[in-house]
């Protein structure tokens, strides 16, 4: 399938609708002067094929995106022991609620929650230099270099307020591991990565591959029985409060951020990623999942 006249035709449907709805990210003051009018869509396809349209190429802040490949991380490096301190299932509240929290005594619900992302980050602390770790990954994973926003980093940490509470809660009922300080470090650092629809594309890649890397002779990044894992995690957390919403109308296994950006896969075909800073009222691009609801429409691709 040719895929550059579909996200061609999304782009071009999509565009005039910029700026039409939607709010960007207002409780972080760095996301808050992100200019709301921008759209890009990028895939990948498991042969290596690229496509891409609209602002593509612009780098943006990943945020919760990045919890793909921090659990990719932690499940690479500690298998099901990960699970003993993090569930699995739909949260039904806020990402980043406390009540939830302390009903079930420290245990977030899911990874992708920012109570479970937090635990996460604290199990990566402990294997060594979670930073580092993380931007290697990420690095390899695209072919070229890939950082940190600086400013996002300490915006996060600056009001942060409700993470503090979320780690020391945890903390309390002694399912952290290390100190707060460093753990929320890391947790703010892989939240304020920047890439591209392009980049992110590529390097969510390896979820489409059985756990390959997305790069032919590479040695691989998971297991197939854990991307198969991640990928259904994707569908039934990835997306907020919005999960099963996304999954009747669209289909596949997704993962969102605040940064405006989604992390879409069809197992075994391709990944897709597509970004517009202007959030619906669930906290996912307002675009972002019009595009992806245009992109299955007119190619009939879905995991149903």
């Amino acid at each position: 399938m040719n895929f550059q006249p579909i996200l061609d035709e999304i782009n071009a449907e999509l565009r005039p609708l910029l700026g039409a709805g939607g709010t960007v990210a207002s409780y972080i003051p760095a996301l808050a002067r992100v200019p709301a009018q921008q759209f890009g869509i990028a895939l990948r396809t498991c042969q290596g094929q690229e496509a891409s349209a609209g602002d593509a190429a612009t780098s943006f802040s990943i945020q919760s995106i990045s919890k793909l490949f921090t659990l990719t991380l932690a499940m690479r490096r500690m298998g099901d022991a990960l699970w003993e301190r993090i569930g699995r299932e739909p949260s039904g509240n806020p990402f980043n609620s406390l009540v939830q929290l302390e009903h079930e005594q420290g245990k977030p619900r899911n990874p992708f929650i920012n109570a479970g992302a937090i635990a996460v980050a604290d199990r990566l602390v402990s294997q060594g230099d979670a930073k580092a770790d993380i931007l290697e990954l990420m690095t390899s994973l695209c072919g070229e270099p890939i950082g940190f926003d600086a400013e996002v980093a300490a915006s996060e940490a600056a009001t942060g307020y409700r993470n503090y509470a979320l780690a020391n809660f945890m903390k309390s009922f002694g399912k952290l591991d290390n100190d707060v300080e460093p753990v929320l470090d890391m947790y703010f650092h892989q939240c304020a990565i920047r890439m591209s629809c392009v980049q992110l594309a590529r390097a969510a890649g390896f979820l489409c591959r059985d756990g390959a890397h997305p790069r032919d002779g590479e040695p691989e990044i998971t297991t197939e029985r854990h991307a198969r894992r991640i990928n259904a995690l994707m569908l039934t957390c990835g997306t907020y409060d919005a999960a099963g919403d996304v999954a009747f109308s669209i289909g596949l296994p997704c993962k969102s951020g605040v940064g405006g950006g989604i992390v879409a896969v069809v197992p075994d075909q391709l990944t897709l990623c597509v970004w517009s800073p202007a959030l619906d009222a669930t906290g996912n691009s307002l675009l972002g999942m019009k595009a992806l609801e245009l992109f299955v429409a007119r190619t009939s691709l879905s995991i149903f």
